[in-house]
């Protein structure tokens, strides 16, 4: 009782047709097939080694920021520091 027959899914299927007609689910298939494959690439290009991308692109640098000017009072509690990209 718990499992459908192959004519339960065919009715379910003509009921969803009769819905949403045919070009509609045509272009929801596509649009779902075009996901998939941008996905597959993104995810083929997120693991190729770090080396051969570094080697085609190179890698951006962030725009340097001027230094925060000291208060006049000599504060103890602020900690100036620089950050610096690791390499």
């Amino acid at each position: 009782m718990g499992t459908f027959s192959i004519w339960h899914w065919l009715i379910v299927l003509l009921i969803i047709v009769l819905v949403f007609g045919t070009k509609k689910l045509k272009n929801i298939g596509s649009d779902l097939g075009g996901a998939v494959k941008g996905f597959k690439d993104g995810v083929k290009d997120g693991s190729a080694p770090a080396e051969s991308t570094a080697t085609t692109t190179p890698p951006a640098t962030p725009p340097q920021q001027a230094p925060l000017a000291q208060p006049a009072g000599d504060n103890k509690t602020t900690i100036d520091v620089e950050a610096r990209n690791k390499s």
